[in-house]
């Protein structure tokens, strides 16, 4: 299967149907984006909306890039990375995990994070084969009160 990655610039009608089915498959918890949330991603200089195509144009997955600069050096982090069922297993995960790591280099980022669930086994296959190495932190999360 042929895959195109690209950072997405606009925010289409399509791009908002294409979100409407793939949020759904990475978060039963979460509803897709509204067209006004993806175009604060697609318009923000911190956040990079990745979108995997195939020759036809179809969307088969996405993963953000998030790039912030901090005291000790730019970050970058992959998050939210889904890619359709029906294209699952085809390269398309790598293939924008690849470009993920491309941009951030690009932009000095020495480094890149991500955090996956134990249970997705394939996508920490691929993470590991990529070349992410796990570390030891823990990481917490604050909900509100």
């Amino acid at each position: 299967m042929s895959v195109f990655v690209e950072t997405a610039v606009e925010v289409t009608d399509q791009l908002v149907e294409d979100f409407g089915r793939l949020i759904p498959q990475l978060s039963s918890s979460s509803p897709p984006p509204t067209r006004e949330v993806l175009e604060e991603i697609v318009n923000s200089p911190a956040t990079h909306l990745l979108v995997a195509r195939d020759v036809d144009g179809t969307v088969l997955g996405s993963l953000t890039l998030v790039l912030f600069r901090i005291p000790t050096g730019l970050r970058a982090w992959i998050e939210d990375v889904v890619v359709d069922s029906e294209a699952r297993g085809k390269g398309v995960g790598e293939a924008l995990n690849r470009f993920a790591i491309d941009v951030a280099a690009e932009r000095g980022a020495r480094s890149v994070d991500l955090t996956s669930r134990p249970s997705r086994e394939a996508a920490n296959r691929l993470y590991q084969r990529l070349g992410f190495e796990p570390r030891e932190t823990n990481v917490y999360r604050y909900n509100g009160s």
